[in-house]
């Protein structure tokens, strides 16, 4: 007996065919519905029709159609509410040949009033749990809306049902690792980022919630506050990060040069262009522009910056033709940019472009809550990339780095512990090795938003470690009294208890 063959449509072997390859190569289920709607459309021969799935609150909603106007959507799930009704009750495909005669849709209106004539429904279900259904209708075709084509649909329908319900797991899977890898983010930083203080969880805070947008943004910091590892985790973490991160610095480079860098030029344009050259902004297409010390930039550059913001369109120097870009811009500044508009050297509507997000991250004296994390970090980083055994600091080490206002910010610390495990002897580091200036005019490294306790209580324990212990010598230093030393201690003791 030969295969059977609907002669408005492909035969039913190859609808099931082509809808077993759809659940092994889609996951998207947006395209994994729009698939199935075409096939079924296509082997029934419907004029139109359209997938209904149970939502989170268990009603039903309309996910896809065919060849129903848009503005009735939102009404296609009374369209033929009583037949996707009687569907999931029963659990049964419903099919009718002949609507406008078939007893069972007298009493329903929206047969009746839209003449149709052929309509069939059938269940989406996964282990007798229905999740949905495909609903097809025709006024004038109705040739494939037949006992067969029911009998397709049946399994059709239950291959289809295995498709969305894995799309659905992926999707929730996606969007589950999604949450954790912003929560990671938010506890425990990004990656090269090393911070558990109160004003760095802000700064992390607002990283992850950037990261997937295309908003463009503004890191302000000091020299030294790693301000390019912000934006490159910005970068990686968010929707570009397959797509190429692009670094300039601004600073100090002539104008001329720098617009080359950007736009690129001409073969001919100026002197020594001897060929075409794509600038950076091409480079960049379709992933992240970081432009460090933005606010070195010229009037010129910024309003051709300002372009590409605004149109996304970029000009090689010396051409006349457009061209156009998508990238993401982070741009970063230590300068006082609200000072320099007011002074007129920066454009105030090149400011508002680029701050849509502001990041601004403090400087290591800021954070000292962070110091001992750093340190052990790059104690850790700097000990494997030099092979040395390098086990920690003596007391003095630790007090002078306590003590060190830190003017270059992280950077400087980096370099100060880079250089002492390269000077290092032995498996600890002394003050000879980090080779800073004993003294701090006085500046000690406490942690904002102490409070009186907390600071009393680390000025003892920093000072009797310089002290090796000794009461005495502490209480003269401090000028108070042992019993003071010795009641506070205790206090201490029992308040950890």
């Amino acid at each position: 007996m030969g295969q059977e063959v609907d002669q408005n449509g492909p035969s039913v072997l190859d609808a099931l065919l082509r809808i077993s390859h759809t659940i092994n190569t889609l996951q998207e289920l947006d395209v994994l519905l729009e698939r199935i709607m075409d096939i079924a459309v296509e082997t029934v021969g419907a004029e139109r029709g359209f997938i209904l799935l149970n939502g989170d609150a268990g009603a039903l909603t309309v996910q896809t159609a065919r060849n129903i106007p848009d503005q009735n959507l939102h009404n296609l799930s009374n369209f033929s509410n009583s037949v996707v009704r009687q569907v999931l009750q029963t659990g049964e495909t419903l099919l009718s040949y002949d609507a406008q005669s078939d007893a069972r849709f007298r009493e329903t209106q929206s047969i009746v009033m839209h003449q149709i004539q052929a309509v069939v429904c059938v269940p989406l279900k996964i282990k007798a749990r229905p999740i949905g259904a495909i609903y097809l209708d025709s006024i004038n075709r109705r040739s494939g809306f037949t006992h067969t084509s029911t009998q397709f649909l049946t399994t059709f329908a239950n291959q289809a049902a295995i498709a969305i319900e894995n799309a659905q797991l992926y999707q929730q899977l996606r969007e589950e690792n999604r949450q954790l890898r912003k929560e990671a983010q938010k506890v425990h930083g990004f990656a090269d980022i090393v911070g558990q203080s109160a004003r760095m969880k802000q700064v992390f805070d607002v990283m992850s919630s950037v990261a997937d947008s295309d908003a463009t943004v503004l890191i302000q910091g000091e020299s030294g506050t790693g301000k390019e590892l912000v934006a490159r985790a910005v970068h990686y973490h968010g929707a570009r990060r397959d797509k190429p991160f692009v670094a300039l610095f601004c600073g100090s480079l002539p104008e001329s040069l720098l617009e080359s860098e950007l736009f690129g030029h001409k073969k001919g344009a100026f002197t020594g262009a001897a060929n075409d050259k794509k600038g950076l902004f091409e480079t960049a297409d379709s992933g992240t522009f970081f432009l460090d010390e933005i606010g070195d930039i010229s009037p010129k550059l910024q309003t051709q910056l300002l372009r590409v913001l605004q149109e996304g369109e970029i000009k090689r120097v010396g051409e006349n033709h457009v061209r156009h870009v998508d990238v993401r811009i982070i741009s970063a500044t230590n300068k006082n940019l609200a000072e320099k508009i007011k002074d007129g050297s920066f454009r105030e509507d090149l400011y508002y472009r680029l701050n849509v997000i502001n990041i601004n991250v403090p400087p290591l004296r800021e954070r000292a809550d962070d110091l001992p994390l750093l340190t052990q970090h790059f104690l850790t980083k700097f000990s494997r990339k030099y092979k040395k055994q390098i086990h920690g600091f003596t007391a003095e080490a630790l007090n002078l780095l306590t003590r060190h206002p830190w003017p270059g910010n992280v950077r400087e610390l980096e370099n100060t512990i880079e250089r002492a495990i390269v000077l290092a002897k032995g498996a600890l580091i002394g003050p000879s090795e980090l080779r800073l200036s004993a003294e701090t005019n006085g500046h000690v490294m406490f942690p904002s938003g102490m409070t009186l306790e907390q600071l009393a209580k680390q000025l003892v324990e920093q000072t009797l470690r310089e002290l090796d212990g000794n009461v005495t010598h502490a209480a003269a230093r401090l000028g108070v009294s042992r019993r003071w030393i010795q009641y506070k201690q205790k206090q201490w003791a029992d308040a950890k208890n």
